[in-house]
């Protein structure tokens, strides 16, 4: 007899930012090490249906599924611990909840009751989890609350989460993340926490497991306060350490006994596991053998670390893989536009990602030609790409001007244009060339070299090509034309003949992974210690 699926359900009280996330990662990536199938799923409370139209300076870096789904940066925490690729199924919204039940409404399907929250709403909810986790055949299924407890726009989801454990008993676990501040020396408070615990049991919820973040350890006296005026065993107490690298969270809940509390509770199996490539890669991360690397990553979204967080940990899963640190410095690309290409000059690589609108992209093409003119190993992704084919169009090929039509529509020489299928489309919203496209890679090259083979699949967010009119003069001027989709022929990469540049079209930063890093950016890391050693 099969085991019936178990659920965890992971909510955040006191305040956001506590890293509910990585969190659930974590105790994600504890039950893969014992074999386990695990599902993660999400909930945000906001109304957009996705995160696709969100500035990042707001919310931070879209993450792209292979099915095309823009959602939220968690997921990309959720497969590079899990070593995994999930669906859009996985993320559910505000947004998402409200439009199927209001278009269930105007299709007559609940039979002229008055539609309400409750039973409606949450019963929507209910059949979405648990039809997800039927689909993919969890064994777990691991549930992130975004938000915080006591917010208006997780309150009905909570009540689902309430709902869905009286209905599976024992097979569902409750986890409170928390914040026990600190007053210095070892003075921890734990009455926020208290006070956030009674609001959650007044909810009908009783979390089975605490586990607190702070700025200090948590003492044993913090434990037994916690442990006494929140109804939970001592030994359910868990600390959320800082720690110099998140991969490293997995092995500090595991020596708390966090699996071990959670396999009693849910029954699950609890042989003990050797050491994996996971932890040596880990080790890697905080004692590498190798000198350090610092790349600059010249964009716009700079005052927000979280806009690029794909491309620092793919930096950091190719530095396990070189067994080298990489130090990753934001460079805002309109500072290089008033001040020139001067703050470059310490760093061993360069990378341009993606972004959208006009501002700082001749600061962007001016960071790449400086890589091309001196040899430094370059990278760029999606209008990283499209700016360098600008550069190159601009000072090696002659074309005075060349420019994308999306930042001037009038260019004479339009070697970035929009996608055909762009063209009519007024919507914003999951409208973009979006999700895995498969590539086919020129032999020869450094990017098959790298990939080593002939046809791959990356993600891709994005609405402007190279324009095919202009494929035959950047090749005459010696551009190599790398990579190519085998549909329509839309170059995919290109690379400079001499010295490591190479751009692509997608996002490879996506897909990366500690265990299976993204090979251009393992290729820029061995070309920057390559130029390094000399």
């Amino acid at each position: 007899m099969a085991q019936r699926t178990k659920y965890i359900v992971v909510m955040g009280s006191i305040m956001s930012g506590l890293g509910k996330g990585i969190l659930s990662s974590s105790i994600a990536r504890l039950l893969r090490k014992r074999g386990y199938r695990v599902l993660p799923i999400k909930f945000d409370g906001y109304l957009n249906v996705d995160c696709g139209t969100m500035n990042p300076f707001r919310h931070g870096e879209v993450f792209v599924l292979d099915d095309g789904s823009e959602v939220d940066m968690d997921f990309g925490t959720y497969e590079r611990f899990l070593n995994q690729s999930v669906t859009g199924r996985s993320s559910i919204t505000g947004g998402k909840l409200f439009k199927r039940v209001i278009e269930k409404e105007r299709r007559g399907e609940f039979l002229g009751r008055d539609v309400q929250i409750v039973p409606h709403l949450t019963d929507e909810i209910k059949a979405w989890v648990r039809g997800v986790a039927d689909e993919e055949k969890a064994d777990i299924v691991l549930i992130e609350v975004g938000g915080t407890v006591g917010d208006l726009e997780n309150g009905y989801f909570l009540e689902a989460m309430r709902q869905l454990g009286h209905e599976l008993g024992q097979d569902l676990l409750f986890i409170q993340l928390t914040f026990v501040p600190s007053l210095g020396k070892g003075e921890l408070k734990t009455k926020p926490t208290q006070h956030a615990n009674r609001l959650i049991q007044s909810m009908g919820i009783r979390p089975e497991i605490i586990i607190c973040r702070g700025d200090e350890p948590l003492t044993k006296d913090a434990k037994e306060k916690i442990s006494l005026y929140c109804s939970v065993a001592i030994e359910n107490v868990f600390d959320d350490p800082m720690v110099p690298t998140v991969y490293q969270l997995p092995e500090m809940l595991e020596k708390q006994n966090l699996y071990e509390v959670v396999a009693n509770r849910l029954q699950l199996r609890k042989e003990s596991v050797e050491q994996s490539e996971w932890d040596k890669l880990v080790g890697r991360i905080a004692k590498p053998s190798g000198p350090e690397l610092k790349v600059a990553m010249v964009g716009k979204y700079t005052s927000v670390g979280d806009a690029y967080v794909s491309i620092k940990e793919a930096l950091v899963h190719a530095g396990a893989a070189c067994n080298c640190r990489v130090g990753a410095d934001m460079v805002d690309s309109a500072e290089i536009e008033e001040k020139g290409v001067r703050a470059l000059e310490k760093y061993d690589a360069i990378i341009v990602p993606g972004g959208f609108g006009k501002r700082g992209t001749e600061g962007k093409i001016r960071a790449i030609q400086y890589c091309r003119e001196k040899g430094v190993p370059f990278l760029g992704l999606c209008l990283g790409m499209q700016m360098m084919v600008a550069e190159y169009a601009r000072n090696v090929c002659g074309l005075k001007g060349a420019n994308s039509t999306e930042f001037d529509k009038g260019t004479e020489h339009p070697v970035v244009d929009i996608l055909p299928e762009q063209m009519s489309i007024i919507e914003k919203g999951a409208t973009m060339r979006l999700g895995a496209y498969p590539c086919l890679l020129r032999e020869k090259t450094k990017a098959h070299e790298l990939y080593g083979q002939a046809e791959i699949s990356e993600r891709h967010r994005h609405r402007y090509e190279v324009n095919p009119s202009y494929v035959q003069r950047l090749g005459d001027g010696g551009l190599v034309i790398s990579g190519v989709s085998p549909k329509n022929n839309i170059v995919e990469m290109c690379e400079w003949k001499d010295g490591f540049g190479i751009g692509t079209q997608a996002h490879p930063e996506l897909k990366s992974r500690l265990e299976a890093p993204a090979p251009l950016f393992v290729g820029l890391v061995k070309a920057a210690l390559k130029e390094k050693k000399g």
